[in-house]
This record gives structure tokens, C-alpha cells and sequence, in this order.
């Protein structure tokens, strides 16, 4: 899938010894009718290890038993709690599922509109930031050019990738020359960083 994005970025010399020693880009789209789903466990999944977000979204998925926004808005807010998730993300998953629910998120829509629009349409909803905004481009939808300046691991892979420490502007600037294939170059940061 990102054939052409290995080529383009092998001429890079920071890119070229990373693509050769981990190979292919393993970003998978995950094209899907409606990404509710995707959004409640992003929300859970936030400032987690990966075992931890698994094992919490789980017994989300047991507690809520359907993960529709009606389903949701339905369980105590006690019972959300319960389940693992922090006051702060009941409050973020209820948020989700309000919107959702009224109309104002289109979750069903979100893989027609532009980066720019995905972003200001998530970050509208309460725990949703800029970052997690990202995630979900990249992982989910496999949007080509996303660069996540604000993301620690990127930060540092910069840094042990260039041997200079860059503010996040410098970053976006160095950045520039791996459009328009941005969240490949960082796959492969964070892959160096053995994040992934």
C-alpha cells in the first residue's frame, strides 16, 4: 500500500537506512461504515500503554455490552467509571456520544472530508485534541501526510535521527521534505524509536 511512499522517501538520506532495516510501512486503512467505535477507543486508549488501553476498552465494550451512542448515553456514568475509564473520559465518551447522537458528529461521514476538516470536527469534541485528532488519521483512516510535531516519540526519534533537538515548528519545517508522505517518514521515526 505505501509502495510508492518507500520509494520517494528512500531518496531521503535521514529515511533510506530506516526503510532498508525495518522494510515495509505497516500502517493498515481500516475503512468502515461508521467510526464511532474507533473514536470511544481513542478516547480510552489516550495517555496509555497499548495492554492498558486494550485491557480498559474491553471492559468498556462489556459494561456499554453495544457501542452505539445511544448505548452509551443510556449507562450510569458510575458504571463507565467502573469499568476502568477516569472521571475526566466518562465525561469525553459521553461528550462523543452526545454529538454523535444529535447530529453534530458525523462519524458515518468523517472518511469523505478533508484532513483539515477531521481535525476541527474531533477536536470540537471535549478530550479529543489535536493529537488524538492525528492518531486517527494516520492509523485509522492511513492519511498519507500527517506530520504529529506535538508527539513526544516523534520529538525524540528527531532527534536521534538528525542528533539535534527541534522545537516543534523546526520539526514541521524539517518535516517539509517528506511530503506529501509525512505519516509514513514518522512511522518509520517512531519504528526507530521501537515505539511500535
Amino acid at each position: 500500500m505505501w509502495q510508492q511512499a518507500e520509494e520517494e522517501l528512500s531518496k531521503d538520506k535521514y529515511l533510506k537506512k530506516l526503510i532498508e532495516k525495518y522494510g515495509h510501512c505497516t500502517i493498515n486503512v481500516r475503512l468502515e461504515d461508521d467510526y464511532f467505535e474507533d473514536l470511544c477507543s481513542a478516547i480510552v486508549g489516550q495517555q496509555l500503554s497499548g495492554k492498558a488501553a486494550d485491557a480498559i476498552f474491553a471492559k468498556f465494550k462489556k459494561t456499554v455490552i453495544e457501542i452505539t451512542p445511544e448505548a452509551i448515553l443510556k449507562v450510569e456514568d458510575q458504571a463507565l467509571r467502573n469499568s476502568g475509564l477516569s472521571w475526566a473520559k466518562v465525561k469525553y465518551i459521553k461528550d462523543l456520544a452526545k454529538r454523535t447522537h444529535e447530529g453534530s458528529l458525523e462519524t458515518k461521514n468523517l472518511s469523505n472530508l478533508s484532513d483539515e476538516n477531521i481535525e476541527k470536527e474531533l477536536t470540537a469534541v471535549k478530550g479529543i485534541g489535536k493529537w488524538t485528532a492525528q492518531m486517527f488519521l494516520m492509523f485509522t483512516l492511513g492519511r498519507a501526510d500527517i506530520f504529529p510535531s506535538g508527539d513526544l516519540g516523534i520529538k525524540n526519534g528527531i532527534k536521534k535521527l538528525t542528533g539535534k533537538e527541534m522545537k516543534p515548528e523546526e520539526m514541521e519545517k524539517f518535516a517539509e521534505r517528506w511530503k506529501p508522505y509525512r505519516t509514513v517518514a514518522s512511522w518509520y521515526i517512531w519504528r526507530n524509536l521501537d515505539n511500535r
